[in-house]
């Protein structure tokens, strides 16, 4: 079998597995969720389901079926917040920084309703696993701890865009009326299901697509940056380092970034260390492919809608030294305007099936990032860039010039020539270079508290306070007896 159809069919098993489980445990779930329903059946229902081995893989399948579509679509959402990113039409109100109008409070909503399924499926696992008669401790725990990291991801992307939560676990989910928890409570909850995956998980994937003790380390590794836990972050991402087990892929030209690193055949990487799995089947490839292409380079067999841009004029772009690769996957395409307007080439597919049918996976993870996060961690522990750290930076900024990651060349930063302040804002172009359409700069700019100075000064736009949280779902606000409107994020 070549290596094409063995990656195909391979993607194509792992996607359809978790689709196929979803409607079978959705059943179940839609049957437990109306707290006035007899609990009896449910408990049946629950004792039937989660006995073997063969279950247990469809119970934690079903994690991941709700996020696949709408990780994609927040990916979007948030490079809109960005200095460089911009939204179409209806998705224009993204780069305004005043906040969402009630269009996108809506589709907030349809991801906030995601992310929490997710959790709820991953708790039913959690709660119902141990009971299981025909599946070994081992493959329990291993089943555990792999829905445990899905929850601890789930909720590290509702903590950061909404802040405070109600914190669903396997032992209130019966419960309708949570009170909201504390920002500071969200995390201590994902520390702890991410320090119990990490125990657990093993260092291969059990099969491709399956999270790792490196994947639960390079999630913890950007907690820790998050909370300013820098020498947390700098440890586990060194330990992602130095196990051995990635490096980055190389490439000479823009065509091998986006058909090696990102490409819609490609089953894994030696970069990849988590992403969110997709295939040429109907309905359930990678949404985000069709969202940003244009139909006028023909990198997408079904057009695309352009819904997201950004524009040669601005100062990002046009201080983007043309020699690096990266800048390549840019296409200024006039679509009503004006000649300076980009669309984005990065994820291409000519192959898919329909609109929401390419097969390009979702990176949450690679190793660029694990490479740039202790580069930064280290720097701000040491108060000064190390010469390791400076390495790690190094790296990626070498293959972005088509160069040898690991040969010394003439693009090389030299941790003499900064202080930390003037690295760490290195570090933090070079990720706003290497992660666009990876959801990852909107998050930056709110961590460093830079988030004001760059918009203001790049795009001339004051942001407003309400715009760094995203408003609770009505529907949260109205039928959670434990919240109410005093519980309503700033300005909405």
């Amino acid at each position: 079998m070549n290596f094409v159809n063995h990656t195909r069919i391979t993607k194509r098993i792992f996607s359809i597995s978790v689709s196929a489980c979803t409607g079978l445990l959705l059943m179940f779930l839609c049957s437990c969720s109306d707290s006035k329903l007899d609990e009896n059946p449910k408990s049946v229902v629950e004792e039937l389901f989660y006995n073997t081995r063969e279950e247990l893989e469809a119970a934690v399948n079903a994690c991941y079926a709700p996020i696949r579509a709408e990780y994609a679509e927040q990916v979007a959402v948030l490079d809109a917040h960005t200095d460089w990113g911009y939204g179409r039409g209806s998705r224009a109100n993204y780069n305004d920084f005043q906040g969402l109008n009630s269009a996108n409070i809506n589709t907030a909503a349809t991801r906030w309703n995601a992310f929490y399924l997710s959790i709820r499926n991953a708790n039913l696992l959690i709660r119902n696993a141990p009971q299981a008669l025909e599946a070994t401790e081992e493959e329990i725990a291993l089943y555990i701890a792999e829905a445990r990291f899905i929850r601890a991801l789930n909720y590290f992307s509702l903590v950061r865009n909404w802040g405070g939560l109600p914190l669903r676990t396997e032992e209130n989910m019966e419960e309708v009326d949570i009170a909201r928890s504390s920002t500071a409570e969200v995390y201590d909850l994902i520390l702890e299901d991410l320090e119990y995956a990490g125990d657990i998980l093993p260092e291969e994937p059990r099969n491709i697509g399956r999270p790792t003790v490196y994947a639960v380390k390079s999630l913890l590794a950007d907690v820790h940056l998050t909370l300013g836990n820098d020498a947390e972050a700098a440890s586990e991402a060194l330990e992602v380092i130095e196990s051995g087990k990635y490096a980055l892929v190389p490439a000479t030209t823009a065509e091998d970034l986006q058909y090696n690193l990102f490409g819609p055949d490609i089953e894994t990487s030696a970069e990849d260390i988590f992403s969110l799995k997709y295939t040429h089947e109907i309905d359930q490839g990678n949404w985000l492919v069709f969202v940003l292409n244009h139909p006028d380079t023909g990198l997408f067999n079904f057009g695309g809608s352009y819904a997201h841009y950004s524009e040669a004029t601005n100062p990002f772009y046009e201080h983007w030294n043309d020699n690096d690769l990266r800048k390549a996957l840019w296409d200024r395409i006039d679509f009503g305007l004006g000649p300076n307007t980009l669309v984005s080439k990065k994820y291409v597919d000519q192959q898919a099936v329909n609109n929401r049918g390419a097969g390009n996976d979702l990176p949450v993870y690679r190793f660029a990032e694990v490479l740039l996060i202790y580069a930064e961690a280290s720097a701000r522990e040491a108060g000064a860039p190390t010469p390791e750290g400076t390495e790690a930076l190094n790296k990626v900024h070498r293959r972005a010039y088509g160069q040898d990651a690991e040969t010394p060349g003439p693009f090389d930063f030299s941790a003499g020539d900064y202080n930390l302040g003037s690295f760490t804002e290195l570090v933090l172009q070079e990720r706003a270079y290497e992660f666009i359409f990876e959801g990852k700069r909107w998050y930056d700019l709110k961590r460093t508290g830079t988030a004001a100075e760059t918009i203001l000064e790049v795009k001339g736009i004051t942001i407003a306070e309400k715009h760094y949280l995203w408003p609770i779902p009505d529907a949260e606000l109205n039928f959670n007896g434990a919240m109410g409107p005093d519980d309503q994020n700033p300005g909405y």
